[in-house]
């Protein structure tokens, strides 16, 4: 092809390039690796010019990063767990300091922890809280971690500006002036290189078809995945401006940013019928996205208390958290959909929530969403027919008589439940503490809550976001 990268730059110059910079300095390079084509790319331009070097120059550690979500596609986890595997294995065999490894977002911040423990809605277009909290952060903590331990890294990544007009924009605006590298968004000590970014699309499949994987895959598969329906680029998100994969063989198979997961669909009527509780769970998350029934799911105060109308002059509410009943819906869903798949499919090691965070949802409960009963273990004990290690300090105030004893004796004198129950949480928090200051901040902040029901705030009694 006339114009192919490859006529203006021949390949020995590439591997050139990226030899010259790997032994200009100490500093470790980081790639970004979700599996596709373009990350495929630059992990193979980097593999194949440090093998031309001689062994004792290759001693600077080269880290291949991927982003798990922990509800990553099924299908997607096992292909990169075993494209993982492959790379370690090579690269030991031939003596290359190269490491394949994951990143997970901290339980406090996964997908389930959010969304069930604290109540945040599924992610849209407009809100899409899932980008930051799941792919950002697991790869930011990553980074700074090598900073912290090197001083600086070279972050690599397969970004190309004929991705979009935006794209290029953003790759020239933190361009560094002659050199090739360009300078991170956020992080001083932190700088990209970006060795196919005047690669074309056929400059891409040209290189992966006629140069073979080195680490053993099999680069026409991965074109095939390609040219099936809804395959696309899910990169290591490392800013905003990367685009949602949702829809796409590279994405979360909990997605509610698109309509229709057509890719879920395609897997379960090509074999993978295994899956079609996760579909459900994943429809029926997106039916709460629905603005004629957000009430029936969402709470009517945010989750600092405090109630938001919108800003379009109605005097509607601007609906806040799910209500913690539909967590308890959600959290059943789950586990029974965990069963069913094991009976379907025995011995799978797939496990849509983990016990770490049905611990800390469980905690979240107690402390932040007023789940005095400890619904948690009893709900887990009901549908796996088990218990888990459960700790036995995280327990409510009350049991399930007490605090129906305490909800008739606040009806009577027309005082919120919730508000005592508040109460009485930090009294129970503080009791043994010497300084006491704090406890009248946050019962200050308690007493400040929005407190009136949502039909003394809204007589429209509004269903919208």
């Amino acid at each position: 092809m006339a114009d192919s990268i490859f006529n203006k730059k021949p390949l020995k110059e590439i591997y050139l390039e990226i030899q010259k910079l790997y032994l200009s300095d100490n500093r470790p390079w980081v790639i970004g690796f979700s599996g596709g084509k373009d990350s495929t790319t630059c992990v193979q331009l980097v593999w194949y010019a440090l093998s031309e070097l001689p062994e004792k120059q290759r001693t600077k550690k080269i880290y291949v990063i991927s982003s798990n979500t922990m509800v990553e596609s099924p299908i997607l986890l096992k292909y990169m767990s075993g494209i993982h595997i492959k790379i370690n294995q090579a690269a030991k065999e031939q003596n290359l300091p190269i490491i394949a490894q994951h990143v997970y977002p901290k339980v406090e911040d996964t997908f389930w922890t959010l969304l069930l423990g604290k109540g945040y809605p599924a992610p849209q277009r407009m809100f899409r809280w899932c980008t930051d909290r799941l792919k950002i952060r697991p790869a930011d903590t990553f980074i700074l971690d090598k900073v912290s331990e090197f001083g600086e890294v070279i972050l690599i990544l397969g970004v190309r500006k004929e991705e979009s007009t935006t794209r290029a924009q953003v790759m020239s605006l933190y361009k560094i002036k002659d050199t090739i590298l360009s300078r991170h968004s956020r992080f001083p000590q932190a700088f990209v290189y970006t060795p196919i970014e005047n690669f074309s699309v056929d400059d891409v499949w040209t290189y992966l078809l006629q140069k073979k994987s080195p680490w053993g895959s099999n680069n026409r598969e991965l074109l095939n995945l390609y040219t099936s329906k809804n395959a696309g680029e899910c990169p290591l998100v490392v800013d905003k401006t990367t685009p949602s994969c949702g829809g796409s063989r590279f994405g979360c198979w909990t997605c509610t940013v698109v309509n229709k997961d057509t890719s879920m669909q395609n897997l379960i009527e090509n074999g993978e019928t295994w899956m079609k509780p996760l579909m459900e769970i994943r429809d029926y998350l997106f039916e709460t996205t629905d603005p004629e029934r957000k009430s029936q799911f969402r709470e009517y105060k945010g989750r600092n208390g405090q109630v938001r109308f919108k800003s379009d002059g109605t005097g509607e509410i601007s609906r806040g958290p799910y209500k913690l009943s539909f967590c308890k819906e959600l959290f059943k869903k789950l586990l029974e959909a965990q069963k069913e798949i094991e009976k379907v499919k025995p011995g799978t090691d797939f496990k849509i929530i983990t016990d770490e965070e049905i611990h800390h949802i469980r905690k979240l409960w107690l402390t932040e969403r007023g789940d005095w009963e400890d619904s948690i273990p009893k709900l887990y004990r009901q549908i796996m027919d088990q218990d888990l290690d459960w700790v036995q300090d995280d327990v409510g105030v009350f049991t399930n008589g007490e605090s129906k004893l305490l909800n008739q004796i606040c009806t009577k004198h027309d005082i919120p439940t919730d508000l005592v129950m508040k109460l009485l949480g930090v009294e129970r928090e503080i009791q043994g503490m010497t300084r006491r200051a704090s406890a009248y901040v946050r019962i200050d902040k308690i007493i400040k809550e929005e407190w009136r029901s949502e039909e003394e705030m809204s007589p429209q009694n509004t269903t919208n976001d």
